[in-house]
């Protein structure tokens, strides 16, 4: 946030001929934070009450924030487990083949393959172990054999969604730029700029996440009659992204049109498609209806996000699906609103049964689980152990 955010929040508000205490009550965000803000004794606050705050004074929430709002970055501790991830990134590939076992493309090739599971199921502790090798070895081989460029290409997307995942930005963003400047076909292109938006998103870029969003959708739009599954994927994706840009930039009506083309890819799909095999890539009438879901939360409809979640066959999805998890997280969320606390926590149980490893990484979360705990006078020992697991402290 800049520290001009209070300045713009005090000029919108008076333009709008409204005081302190009423943009609270129909924000919902409290007086004294309001004050605190536009005294200058607060220069920050988080995105969804920038959203608030831009939604009551009918702006787009870019018109208040306009640097970047990042969601909270990996702890140090977390930072230091992926160390050896970070440093094969940025080494220096070996062209000389100076190590006892050069790599060889079948070699990486069918690493690369075995490797991919351990990112669609979350588990990280392996990928910890896997990953800096194959980093290293694809970069080597790339310098010697031109048919490892898509394999590099595809390591380092999923690189980047594994650290945007984890909340490692800047790493994610290195690794993304990088699997750009390797994509060998426009899909492939657009698929990597899908997960560059969802890492603009989750760094508070909403300008940018919708301007890149808008573009690719343009770039890659298909003819309806006679698009393939991938390229309905790619497409339906990027207007996702625009969609959640624009939603959380307080642009409902750019949102739902962004949402509606996308149903019509999923339309024409039929089903839940996973192109080629690529997990990243999964795309049908489900995810429409999760994301939908996910921009009612957003826009604070605590009881549209659980009729609609009503209706989404979620279980029909795997444990594992960060697609599932972010959604229930979001049920989650809804039953806090409405002080549905034991069904939240029933909520985040069965996150925590498919993904452990996921849960801890997300902020979303913490946020959560937060307003949970801060409402009991006791706690039971299954909110302790969730509390520790998030890294809430209690």
């Amino acid at each position: 946030m800049s520290a001009n955010l209070g300045e713009r929040l005090r000029d919108t508000r008076k333009r709008r001929g409204l005081s302190q205490r009423e943009l609270s009550e129909r924000s919902g965000v409290s007086l004294s934070l309001i004050r605190k803000l536009e005294q200058g004794e607060r220069n920050d606050t988080r995105l969804e009450t920038a959203r608030q705050l831009a939604h009551a004074l009918k702006v787009p929430t870019t018109r208040l924030i306009t640097e970047q709002h990042t969601e909270a970055p990996a702890s140090a501790d977390t930072v230091n487990r992926w160390t050896p991830v970070h440093a094969a990134l940025a080494a220096t590939p070996d062209p000389t083949g100076a190590a006892p076992e050069a790599p060889t493309y079948d070699g990486v090739r069918d690493a690369l393959k075995a490797a991919t599971p351990l990112f669609s199921t979350d588990r990280f502790d392996a990928l910890r172990t896997v990953l800096p090798p194959l980093l290293r070895d694809t970069e080597t081989l790339t310098e010697t054999d031109p048919r490892a460029r898509p394999l590099r290409a595809r390591l380092l997307e999923l690189t980047g969604w594994l650290m945007t995942q984890t909340r490692q930005f800047d790493a994610a963003e290195m690794a993304l730029e990088r699997a750009l400047d390797d994509a060998t076909d426009h899909v492939q292109t657009a698929a990597t700029i899908n997960t560059q938006c969802w890492l603009l998103l989750r760094r508070g870029k909403l300008a940018q996440a919708r301007e890149l969003a808008v573009h690719w959708a343009d770039e890659v739009e298909p003819r309806m009659s006679r698009a393939t599954p991938s390229e309905l994927s790619t497409w339906g994706w990027l207007l996702l992204r625009l969609s959640a840009a624009a939603i959380r930039d307080n642009r409902p009506g750019e949102a739902e049109d962004a949402l509606r083309l996308a149903n019509s890819a999923a339309v024409a799909l039929g089903q839940e498609c996973t192109p080629e095999g690529d997990f990243l890539r999964t795309f049908g009438p489900v995810t429409v209806a999760l994301k939908r879901t996910e921009n009612a939360m957003v826009a604070g409809q605590s009881d549209k996000v659980l009729s609609l979640a009503s209706r989404i066959p979620a279980n029909s999805l795997k444990p594992t699906s960060n697609n599932r998890n972010r959604h229930l997280l979001d049920v989650a969320n809804a039953h806090t609103q409405l002080r549905q606390y034991a069904e939240a926590m029933d909520t985040f149980q069965k996150i925590r049964a498919g993904s452990p490893q996921w849960l801890p990484n997300q902020q979303y979360a913490r946020d959560v689980l937060g307003r949970v705990l801060s409402r009991r006078r006791t706690l039971t020992s299954e909110m302790r152990e969730l509390a520790e697991m998030v890294q809430l402290p209690v």
